[in-house]
């Protein structure tokens, strides 16, 4: 088959796959709508939420079913939403739900750097109701909802995850070249270059603790996602969390965070080079000074 044939009958494949689509989506939103109950679950900072609250200021509300950190496909998948996370919210809620403990959840969306919000499903029918978990099983995808004038939630649509889907962009570029996507398995790491990464979580030191927290939110315009300790704010802002903490007599301190996958290995490296531990928060959880300048909260990667 010539060049000319061939890339004729490669439009004619897009043209009829574009129409099937269609034909899909047209399919999935005439299918009869299901009211079902409202879920109780857990977000990443420990607090309880139910299913009404994960659609905030929306009426549509999507729901990643992630099966959780041991998966790096999964992992992929959620990396691939964390870059249009802001442009999805234009439209609808959106959420990642996995089997994670909420603990787990928040130190590895904080290591990928994930701006969206997660629910761990531990503990509920959730996933199995919608048929992403059997037997113990956890099985990736997505399921969409809305909610009416009264509160009532109903289940829309449901479609599963897996390579070459519509759902990772990887594979379809992937697809392009001549070796093709078979034989691709994503690394979960991020910074493969070094033992550390950084994650999207900065604590700032203030004093005017109360003058501070308002400056933050209404004049630089930082979102503020939790404020219920009275000496801590976690704000959002451009994809990173900033935690404002009251701390009169070391005002000024800007901290960072890096995870490793091997604490004590790390923590060796860092006190032979003139580190030093100014605060211990837990057995692999600890506040750095190094030589130069820098504090940042070193934690094993759970």
């Amino acid at each position: 088959m010539d060049r000319e044939a061939i890339l004729s009958e490669i439009q004619r494949l897009e043209k009829e796959i574009a129409e099937k689509k269609e034909r899909l989506a047209a399919l999935r939103k005439s299918f009869p709508a299901r009211k079902v109950k409202n879920y109780q679950f857990f977000n990443s900072d420990h607090r309880r939420v139910t299913l009404s609250d994960l659609f905030g200021n929306h009426h549509e509300l999507i729901v990643v079913h992630n099966m959780g950190k041991s998966c790096s496909h999964c992992t992929m998948w959620a990396d691939g939403f964390n870059g249009v996370y802001h442009h999805i919210i234009e439209k609808c809620a959106f959420v990642v739900a996995t089997p994670d403990p909420p603990e787990v959840q928040n130190a590895f969306a904080a290591e990928r750097r994930w701006q969206f919000p997660m629910i761990s499903t531990r503990g509920t029918t959730f996933k199995e109701d919608f048929g992403f978990a059997k037997d113990g099983t956890y099985y990736p995808g997505v399921s969409t909802f809305q909610k009416d004038a009264d509160g009532n939630i109903f289940h829309i649509a449901d479609a599963p995850f897996g390579p070459g889907d519509d759902y990772c962009v990887v594979w379809h570029l992937f697809d392009l070249l001549p070796s093709g996507s078979q034989h691709f398995h994503p690394k979960r790491k991020i910074n493969k270059t070094s033992p550390f990464d950084l994650t999207n979580n900065i604590a700032i030191q203030v004093r005017n603790y109360a003058e501070a927290v308002h400056f933050y939110k209404n004049t630089i315009g930082m979102t503020v996602i939790d404020e219920t300790s009275g000496s801590e704010t976690k704000f959002s802002f451009g994809g990173q969390n900033f935690y404002v903490e009251n701390n009169e007599k070391e005002y000024g301190n800007v901290c960072f965070e890096l995870a490793v996958e091997d604490f004590q290995r790390a923590i060796e490296a860092l006190l032979k080079n003139g580190c030093r531990i100014a605060k211990t928060f837990g057995e692999k959880s600890v506040l750095i000074d190094d030589p130069y300048g820098m504090k940042f909260h070193l934690f094993e990667s759970v």
